[in-house]
């Protein structure tokens, strides 16, 4: 943990404005939402299998008693 702080340091203003100046440059204006909606999707995904998985681990547990 120690190297990785050393390695990227503090994430301020200057550079958040950097990686989203570099976004912008290598995809573009229109494709940026479209970027966001499929990383939105994906995240929904993941959250409803894993809501899916706790259930099925709750059901086998209750199934065992």
């Amino acid at each position: 943990m120690n190297s990785l702080y050393i390695f990227l340091g503090v994430i301020g203003a200057p550079q958040v404005i950097l990686i989203v100046v570099l976004i912008l440059v290598l995809f573009g204006g229109k494709k940026i939402p479209e970027l966001m909606k499929g990383l939105g999707s994906g995240i929904k995904e993941f959250k409803k299998a894993s809501s899916d998985d706790d259930k099925d681990s709750e059901k086998k547990i209750d199934d065992k008693d």
